[in-house]
C-alpha cells in the first residue's frame, strides 16, 4: 500500500513537473520567438524528477517524454514526430545521461543516510541498554537486600520493621512492572516498522482515564488540570498517549523537589493539540537537559533511586510521540519548576483557535 502510494505521488510529480516545462517552453516560443531555452528547460525538468522520484524509473520516463515534447512541439517540423534527427537523438542520449547520474546520486545519498540512521539507531540501542541496566539494577539490589535480611534476621526484628520491608518490596516490584510495561512498549514503537492503531479519542476521555489511574498510586499528589472548553477528538492510540502523559506525571512526583503544584494542560493551534506537564520544583540541570530524551542514566542533582528512574520512561514518551509524527520537548520554567510538552495533530474539521 506504502509503495503504490509513493509511485502515485512520483507519478503525479512527473506529470506536473513535464506540463510545467512544456508550458514554460510555449510560454518563451510566444513571448521572446526563441526555442533556445527549450532543451535546457527540459533537462532541469528531468533533473528535478530523477532528484525527487524513488529509484531510475521516473527519472528515465521523464527523459523519454522529455525527447518526445521537444521533438513534437519545438523541433521543426513542428506539431509532428521526426524521431530520427539529429538533434532527437542527441537530446534522448543527453537527457538519458542526466536522468542516470542523478538517479545514481541521490541512490547513494539515500544509502548513506540510511546507514546514518542506522547507526543512530544503534547508538540509541546502546544507551538505552546502559539506561535499562541501569534501572533494573537498583531496585532488584533493594529486593535483594531486604528479603537477605528478612531471611538472616526474621526473629530478631519486629513486626513495624518486617512491614516496612515488605512496603519497599512493593513499591521496588510495583516499579519494577511500570519499567517492564515501558520497555514492552518501546518494542511496539519501533522507529521503522510501527504500526498504531489510531482511533478519535476525546480528550476530556484520555484526560479523565489518566488521572483516575494516577490518583490510584498517588492518592494524595492534586494534579490541576486545564482544558479547551470545546469538544477535541485526536486521532490516536490512547493507551500509549496515556502512557506518556503518565510517565511525564510520574517524573514529576518522583524528581520535581520541592515541588507544591503539579498541572496537566492542553490547548488546541491551528491542526495541532498541544500537552503541557508543569511543576513548581527544583527544575533541571542544563547538563541534563539535552539527554533527557536519550534512555541514558541521570547525573547531578536529580535522583536516581529505584523508584525515580527517569530514563527509560522519557525514550518511550519520544519514541510514542515520534511514531504518531508529533514532537516533544522540555524546559525550565521562568517562574521555576519544569515542563514537559508535545504536540498531535487533529482532524481539518476540530480545528479550532488557540484556547
Amino acid at each position: 500500500m506504502v509503495n503504490r502510494k509513493r509511485a502515485a505521488r512520483d507519478c503525479a510529480f512527473t506529470l506536473f513537473v513535464l506540463a510545467a516545462a512544456f508550458c514554460v517552453s510555449l510560454v518563451l516560443w510566444e513571448v521572446f520567438d526563441t526555442r533556445t531555452m527549450v532543451p535546457m528547460i527540459f533537462v532541469l525538468g528531468v533533473f528535478l524528477v530523477s532528484l525527487r522520484a524513488q529509484g531510475y524509473f521516473w527519472g528515465i520516463a521523464a527523459s523519454l517524454l522529455s525527447v518526445l515534447a521537444v521533438n513534437y512541439a519545438f523541433t521543426f517540423p513542428y506539431w509532428a514526430f521526426d524521431l530520427i534527427s539529429p538533434e532527437c537523438i542527441s537530446s534522448a542520449v543527453v537527457m538519458l545521461i542526466v536522468a542516470a547520474m542523478t538517479g545514481a546520486l541521490t541512490t547513494k545519498l539515500k544509502q548513506q543516510e540510511k546507514m546514518k540512521a542506522e547507526a543512530e539507531n544503534e547508538r540509541m540501542r546502546g544507551d538505552l541498554l546502559r539506561a535499562i541496566s541501569h534501572d533494573l539494577r537498583t531496585p532488584l539490589t533493594s529486593i535483594y537486600g531486604a528479603c537477605s535480611v528478612m531471611l538472616d534476621k526474621y526473629d530478631e526484628l519486629p513486626r513495624e520493621k518486617h512491614l516496612k520491608m515488605l512496603s519497599d518490596i512493593c513499591t521496588d516490584a510495583q516499579g519494577l512492572i511500570r519499567m517492564v510495561e515501558n520497555l514492552l512498549s518501546i518494542t511496539r514503537v519501533d522507529r521503522d516498522s510501527v504500526r498504531l492503531t489510531k482511533q478519535d479519542t476525546p480528550l476530556e476521555e484520555l484526560t479523565d482515564d489518566l488521572l483516575v489511574k494516577f490518583h490510584k498510586h498517588y492518592p494524595n499528589q492534586r494534579v490541576d488540570l486545564d482544558l479547551p472548553e470545546d469538544f477535541v477528538s485526536i486521532p490516536m492510540d490512547a493507551m500509549l498517549i496515556e502512557l506518556v502523559l503518565m510517565n511525564l506525571l510520574e517524573n514529576a512526583v518522583f524528581h520535581a523537589e520541592g515541588m507544591t503544584r503539579l498541572s496537566l494542560r492542553a490547548w488546541v493551534k491551528g491542526r495541532r493539540v498541544y500537552f503541557e506537564v508543569a511543576d513548581d520544583g527544583c527544575g533541571i540541570p542544563a547538563e541534563r537537559m539535552a539527554r533527557l530524551f536519550t534512555g541514558l542514566p541521570g547525573t547531578g542533582t536529580i535522583r536516581d533511586t529505584s523508584r525515580s528512574s527517569m530514563g527509560i520512561g522519557l525514550s518511550v514518551c519520544k519514541a510514542i510521540i515520534k511514531a504518531h509524527g508529533g514532537q516533544i520537548w522540555s524546559e525550565n520554567r521562568p517562574e521555576g519548576g519544569a515542563a514537559f510538552r508535545f504536540w498531535l495533530e487533529i482532524e481539518e474539521e476540530q480545528q479550532h483557535g488557540e484556547q
